[in-house]
């Protein structure tokens, strides 16, 4: 049976070096250095990962970008939604990989762009301080412009996914700055300035307590939804963030949540259901490769705990009307965070052949 829903994987280009990253971290750092010097940090930990049937990569290199189209294609995946880096005044992080998707015509695989308009630092991509790296700017309508115009090529590529005939753009933090919403309506009129039929913008939303009213408020068409954080939010008991602060002071290790117990908590079917409000199936979370002891890590995340999460995600979504039956995958090859689909050396391709069992159910 062939399943009517879209599934579109998040993708990170960051596995190929930059002088950026050069300066940031050592000569030839790329989202493998992490991977690779990643030890486990209590019994049983999975770590480090080691990458299986497409190695350990390098996104400059055509063959393997397509090697990872036609593996994501097999198992039922979509398109990928890249992560698109820019932080203003022209500034591009990370964007050969996708340059070259555009330039080149290959691989002949849908895709789409989330932005990640957001200032790293270094805490979060695996230094012991949290100094800026980059900072997010948001310049105004001239730069807003630029960033169109820099992207237009892609936005009229046949592959680009498109909701209703309008491509998909996301961002990644809709409510960063307050001049979101006249970068919308800036790009909706230089869409129909340049022959697109108008724009889908979908935000994201990370944290659990911001309203997604809020969210809409600032233009976009819909909301993406990505309940990491829902469980912590929204259940565990006082006595438990004791509990868990006390063991993480003794013990000196990461926040663990057994990944069945939070993944119920991934989906809320009242609200997921609603056509405008694309849900995200989480494969995995384990950020110790960048951040150590101060990670959060789901523990026994296997592929039957998997199985019922993705059923459990795409029965929300089997429903919806053709134009809105989307749902977002976090992600294919977020390795560093162990937050991937690609096979490695424990599951090989396990959790894909699970997901293309349900999906295919549908």
């Amino acid at each position: 049976m062939e399943s009517n829903i879209q599934a579109i994987a998040f993708y990170l280009p960051q596995f190929h070096p930059i002088p950026e990253n050069d300066e940031w971290w050592g000569k030839g750092f790329t989202e493998w250095t992490n991977v690779g010097k990643a030890k486990p940090l209590f019994k049983g930990h999975y770590q480090p990962r080691v990458p299986k049937d497409l190695g350990y990569y390098d996104l400059r290199v055509p063959e393997t970008r397509a090697a990872q189209a036609n593996m994501a294609k097999e198992f039922g995946i979509d398109g990928f939604c890249y992560w698109h880096y820019w932080f203003g005044n022209g500034k591009r992080l990370i964007e050969r990989p996708f340059n070259e998707v555009v330039a080149l015509g290959e691989p002949d695989f849908p895709f789409c762009l989330a932005w990640a308009n957001e200032t790293w630092k270094g805490f979060a991509h695996g230094l012991k301080n949290r100094n800026t790296l980059i900072e997010q700017l948001y310049p105004g309508v001239e730069d807003f412009k630029n960033h169109f115009y820099e992207l237009l090529p892609a936005f009229k590529d046949k592959r680009y996914i498109k909701v209703d005939g309008k491509p998909l753009f996301m961002i990644y933090r809709p409510l960063a700055d307050a001049s979101i919403p006249l970068f919308i309506e800036t790009w909706r009129k230089l869409a129909k300035e340049n022959g697109l039929e108008d724009f889908h913008f979908i935000g994201q939303v990370i944290d659990s307590r911001i309203d997604l009213n809020d969210v809409l408020n600032t233009g976009v068409d819909a909301v993406n939804t990505v309940r990491l954080d829902s469980y912590q939010v929204n259940v565990r008991s006082v006595a438990e963030k004791a509990t868990k602060h006390l063991k993480k002071f003794l013990a000196d290790i990461p926040q663990l949540y057994d990944y069945s117990t939070v993944a119920k908590y991934f989906i809320n079917t009242e609200i997921d259901s609603k056509e405008n409000i694309y849900p995200t199936i989480i494969t995995g979370w384990d950020h110790s490769p960048r951040s150590g002891k101060e990670a959060l890590v789901l523990t026994d995340f296997t592929p039957e705990a998997f199985k019922e999460h993705v059923k459990s995600t795409l029965d929300v979504v089997k429903n919806k009307s053709s134009t809105n039956n989307l749902v977002f995958i976090k992600s294919w090859n977020e390795w560093a965070e162990g937050n991937y689909l690609e096979p490695d050396y424990v599951y090989g391709t396990q959790f894909l052949e699970k997901f293309k069992e349900v999906k295919d159910s549908i």
